[in-house]
């Protein structure tokens, strides 16, 4: 096995020259500047550069950048307080707020928040923002603001070879640019407040590749439920997973997004794609992004961060995306996921007895058959936005779908872009027209239906083609049921008033 002599650091953020700097003030560098290294993956790259030090088999790990929003950051703010601790770095803190804001009506302001608890949890983050002296921070209203996971990526906060956390599950999505990133718990949010790092075992590496050419109507969001289908909510657990092949290549950002969005429902800890000439496109020219000479330099050094051609994954899967019909959930978790050409299981063929009663439940729950077509079920409810699906690509391929037509007899559809920058793009390109003409409602940004923490929700037993990520029990509302699928999809559902298959309507 050959050994190899590699920098520490592939990447030079401002952040990590800070981090140097902060250290020789204050410390040294457990690593020397230098690492032995084994035939390393992007994963192995991006940890190794940020180790500060080691504890047995727990790493210290320094952070670029941390997101932060209303819900999971009162706690570690007040924890803070309490320890008379004043935040590490500010200026590596991007705030906005997106869980608990209304989609209609932000000109008003908190005045026009009807729940006291959404409208206390952002009256806290506007005062523990100001108090922390956090100058990154876009408030409801602000065109800059969005979901965080939106917002991020779309100013140039989210770069290659960094290390970003947040209070957010979905926080893998910003994997999509070579970034390791994941979730955090709450107490990890503020040690982060207040030291910059955070402690972190590693995880092994896993990778996806994704072949082929798909076919009309499949996309980015067939591929991860497709994968979920595959290896299980629980197939990626202890892994971080490195996406690849052609049909990942061929993908643009928004794309890659929403396949990194969608790891955390595999349990695994991050996702990652390697950056490539779509990810400096991308970035090139956004308000954070690095300039002139610094962009030269970032540009150079980016690329070097894919894994080597001889690294070593412990575990290695490939999906032809040939053969992936557009992908429906049924049930009641992630992995309960058909093609369009798919039934409901019969919970009798299955002879693990816990994973019986697990469809039982599902399928009374969400109101099914066993052996029935998912195609053809009733839908009540159209939701088309998210973490996921909320980006202007997004909009344009469900616009595609509704152009010409209009939403069935009864369906209450709703389009909520994931940021202010998104409405305004869509807008310019008259894709609000396109949906209002079709009798789907033109929303403001936020998370908004993807979860029930502001008004928008599901009443007991609506049906809801949804392009979030998640569809547990109650999930967008108490009682209410959620099919994920791609936002095509969720349009030809809007149209037809139930789950049909979109290449019926683009062939």
């Amino acid at each position: 096995m050959a050994v190899v002599l590699r920098r520490a650091s592939i990447v030079w953020t401002t952040a990590y020259q800070a981090f140097h700097a902060d250290k020789n003030r204050g410390g040294e560098r457990g690593t020397r500047g230098f690492l032995i290294t084994f035939m390393p993956t992007l994963y192995d790259k991006i940890w190794n550069s940020h180790r500060v030090f080691s504890d047995e088999d727990v790493d210290v790990l320094y952070v670029d950048l941390h997101l932060i929003h209303e819900v999971t950051s009162p706690q570690a703010f007040a924890g803070l307080r309490s320890a008379g601790r004043r935040l590490r770095r500010p200026d590596r803190v991007l705030a906005v707020a997106d869980h608990n804001v209304p989609t209609a009506g932000q000109i008003q302001g908190l005045s026009g928040v009807a729940d006291p608890e959404s409208r206390h949890q952002l009256q806290l983050l506007k005062q523990n923002v100001s108090e922390a002296g956090i100058k990154v921070s876009f408030e409801m209203g602000d065109v800059r603001n969005g979901i965080v996971h939106v917002v991020g990526p779309e100013q140039g906060f989210t770069q290659p070879g960094m290390i970003i956390v947040c209070g957010d599950s979905h926080t893998s999505t910003h994997g999509a640019f070579g970034a390791l990133a994941y979730g955090i718990g709450t107490s990890e949010v503020e040690h982060v407040f207040a030291t910059q790092s955070i402690r972190q075992r590693k995880s092994l590496n896993m990778r996806v590749l994704f072949e082929g050419i798909p076919c009309v109507g499949v996309g980015p969001k067939d591929y991860i439920l497709a994968l979920i289908a595959k290896i299980g909510t629980s197939g990626g657990s202890g892994f971080v997973l490195e996406y690849g092949g052609s049909a990942i290549e061929s993908l643009s950002m928004e794309g890659r997004m929403t396949i990194c969005n969608m790891t955390i429902e595999c349990g695994a800890r991050a996702g990652l794609i390697a950056p490539d000439s779509t990810t400096l496109r991308y970035l090139k020219g956004k308000p954070a992004a690095p300039r002139d000479a610094a962009w030269e330099d970032a540009k150079a050094s980016w690329p070097r961060l894919a894994s080597d051609s001889d690294a070593r994954f412990d575990r290695e899967i490939a999906l032809d995306v040939t053969t992936v019909q557009p992908m429906v959930t049924w049930g009641t978790s992630p992995e309960d996921v058909v093609g369009i050409s798919g039934t409901i299981p019969d919970p009798k063929m299955c002879d693990k007895p816990e994973k019986r009663l697990q469809l039982e439940r599902a399928i009374h729950y969400m109101g099914l058959s066993a052996g029935s077509p998912i195609e053809g079920v009733p839908i009540d409810r159209v939701f088309i936005g998210s973490c996921t699906n909320g980006r202007i690509e997004d909009l344009r391929a469900a616009a595609s779908v509704v152009k010409g037509r209009h939403a069935a007899s009864g369906i209450r559809a709703m389009v909520v872009p994931g940021s202010g920058m998104v409405k305004a793009q869509a807008e310019r390109e008259g894709l609000n027209r396109i949906f209002s003409d079709a009798g789907f409602l033109w929303r403001e940004p936020g998370c908004s239906m993807c979860l029930a923490m502001n008004a928008d929700r599901l009443e007991a037993g609506e049906r809801c083609a949804s392009t979030s990520n998640r569809n547990f029990e109650g999930r967008q509302g108490r009682g209410g049921r959620t099919h994920l699928m791609s936002p095509v999809m969720a349009a030809a559902a809007a149209i037809e008033g139930k789950i049909v298959d979109v290449r019926n309507i683009l062939s």
